[in-house]
């Protein structure tokens, strides 16, 4: 099938900008249109409710940056199923398929259609107030409650498919994908999960109670989360993209999402060498 239409996401940096440049003029010397979008710094608050969205005639999207351009560019798709590809630019991204210097070969074995389609499971969120919906968001990587610089200690109950697991007392949880198990949950103490492996992660952040510890559940659970009453300076965010300030009357529901993202995969690549790279794993047998 003849490619017609490629969308580019590039973060605010001139070395990226400038590829972009040049990989535009490159696509459109092969009669291919090109939408191009500007990644811009995350929101820290919810304050709109347009939502514009990548448009659906796209065939593929090329992003040109790191993570947080890559999970821009996520939200960019909405539930829209427009395969994406990565080029990490500076160090090694865990969401980028290759390197500045492949791009171009890379990008001649995507409009051949030389590749292997990986669906990622994105997590959907929704946050009511009484009979209020205050937020729904979807996420690829992971929701995190995050006290304040001056909150206490978040106290947070915790119920899986309706029966009551744990309060967590600590600064913070991390409600991740397989896919969020190398970003916040990693740094926070949770474990690394292979993408194809169906479960969904819950990781106190700096827990009061040292037996609190990461917590694997299925990817059919269904989790809510509510703040102990009297909570204060808690936010609660989304893919590290935007953030909602809550309270002890809101309720946090998450589950699976019914719409994954189809991340383009190169035959050569492996999710192995990226997660030995990224986290300088030495060793092996002589």
């Amino acid at each position: 099938m003849t490619v017609k239409k490629i969308g580019i996401v590039v973060k605010a940096d001139a070395e990226a900008a400038k590829k972009a440049d040049e990989l535009e003029n490159w696509l459109r010397s092969k009669n291919i249109d090109v939408v191009r979008k500007e990644n811009l710094p995350p929101r820290r608050k919810i304050a709109d409710k347009e939502k514009s969205l990548a448009p659906s005639d796209l065939r593929y999207i090329f992003v040109l940056g790191g993570d947080g351009t890559f999970l821009s560019a996520v939200r960019w798709i909405g539930d829209q199923n427009i395969p994406i590809i990565g080029v990490k630019f500076g160090e090694v991204g865990f969401l980028a398929e290759i390197a500045e210097e492949d791009l171009y070969p890379a990008a001649e074995k995507v409009l051949k259609g030389d590749f292997i389609l990986r669906p990622r499971m994105r997590l959907f969120v929704k946050v009511k107030r009484g009979n209020e919906t205050r937020a729904q968001e979807t996420v690829l990587n992971d929701v995190v409650i995050n006290r304040g610089a001056l909150a206490r200690l978040a106290h947070i109950e915790t119920y899986i498919n309706d029966l009551y697991l744990t309060t967590y007392s600590a600064d913070g949880l991390i409600v991740a994908t397989p896919t969020g198990s190398t970003a916040y949950s990693l740094a926070a103490g949770g474990p690394v999960i292979h993408p194809a492996v169906p479960g969904i992660i819950l990781t106190p952040i700096c827990p009061f109670t040292l037996t609190n510890r990461p917590l694997i559940v299925p990817e059919s659970a269904k989790i809510k989360i509510r703040l102990a009453k009297g909570a204060s300076d808690i936010v609660l965010t989304f893919d590290g993209q935007k953030g909602l300030e809550i309270n002890d009357q809101d309720e946090i529901a998450i589950q699976k999402g019914p719409h994954p993202i189809h991340l383009i995969t190169l035959p050569e690549r492996q999710y192995f060498d990226i997660l030995k790279n990224k986290l300088k794993w030495s060793g092996g047998r002589a």
